[in-house]
């Protein structure tokens, strides 16, 4: 594996439903001068998968925290994804045993069936096979080269 085209400094996070804001004007932050339809795109993927990270593991408790990272692999690719604390949750995955009527009426679990729709691909992997460190859960879009602002260096740093 090579090493990213740009990487930008991670971001942490408490693991509060509050932070989701933050979460958002920080990404947004992170990518001024991308296209804003892709800069949006990435804000409502990454908002759905730090509420998952905050409803289905330990992150989302007093203690929790969320890592979300960001970074270009390569000239036409950007990667956001988030970490949990660990505890408490399972393989992300789109539910599939739904009927269509059931589908219809939910309310809920649509968020990674909304970044499988959004982004090139998704995925997931746990942070220590061995134990329950934490999962991180990943998403990437593509972008065109020739939009990509000028002058970034390959590794960003966030402070304001």
């Amino acid at each position: 594996m090579t090493a990213p085209h740009v990487f930008w400094e991670h971001r942490v996070y408490s693991g509060a439903f509050r932070e989701l804001a933050q979460v958002r004007r920080d990404l947004a932050h992170d990518l001024v001068g991308f296209d804003p339809d892709l800069v949006d795109t990435l804000r409502l993927c990454l908002s759905e998968l730090f509420t998952n990270t905050l409803k289905y593991t330990d992150s989302g408790t007093e203690y929790g925290e969320v890592v979300r990272t960001l970074s270009m692999p390569d000239p036409t690719t950007v990667r956001v994804s988030v970490s949990d604390s660990g505890g408490g949750g399972g393989v992300p995955r789109v539910p599939a045993e739904r009927t269509r009527d059931e589908w219809d009426w939910s309310e809920g679990q649509r968020g990674l069936l909304l970044v499988e729709n959004l982004s090139t691909a998704w995925g997931y992997f746990p942070l220590g096979p061995w134990g329950d460190l934490g999962t991180n859960v990943w998403a990437e879009f593509r972008v065109d080269p020739a939009t990509v602002p000028p002058g970034l260096r390959p590794f960003v740093f966030t402070a304001d």
